[in-house]
């Protein structure tokens, strides 16, 4: 039998979030994130912006849609990939988020998501420099084992 033909991922566009109240939730990732927030008010099908708002990050964005209360995400979670991870581990302190216990900078939302704060400069994937210009963070750097990393996984070229 012949090997079915798949599509291949290429990454992810969006992630979203159930919370309780949109407005609420963006007050809270504005906390410790600089934040370009979109509504759907203008869509084709208009979503009212009480019920969806999207926190932009370049060519990427976070859904924050009205939901219903569930149980806390336990193991369940995301990786927020941010330029300075220690400003927002002093952000989070700050505002009394608790941080939870583990090697990771992980928390919960006040609607039970988890997330798990990343470093940019440590991570594999990365972003094109003119959106990262785009973006107001332009020579964003990968740490060199990230970049020796990269080559060795084939994402980097030469030097």
């Amino acid at each position: 039998m012949a090997e079915m033909r798949k599509s291949n991922a290429v990454g992810i566009n969006h992630i979203s979030l159930e919370v309780g109240n949109v407005a609420e939730a963006i007050a809270f990732y504005g906390g410790f994130l600089n934040l370009h927030v979109v509504y759907e008010d203008d869509a084709p099908h208009p979503i009212p912006g009480e019920e969806l708002a999207s926190l932009e990050m370049g060519d990427q964005f976070i859904a924050l849609t009205l939901g219903d209360t569930r149980a806390a995400d336990r193991d369940r979670h995301f990786g927020l990939v941010v330029d300075d991870k220690e400003l927002v581990r002093a952000n989070l302190q700050r505002m009394g988020v608790e941080i939870l216990p583990g090697s990771t900078l992980s928390f919960l939302d006040p609607w039970g998501n988890r997330i798990e704060i990343v470093t940019y400069a440590r991570i594999l994937f990365g972003k094109s420099e003119p959106i990262l210009e785009t973006m107001g963070l332009g020579g964003l750097a990968k740490s060199e084992e990230t970049l020796e990393r990269m080559r060795q996984h084939g994402f980097l070229r030469g030097g």
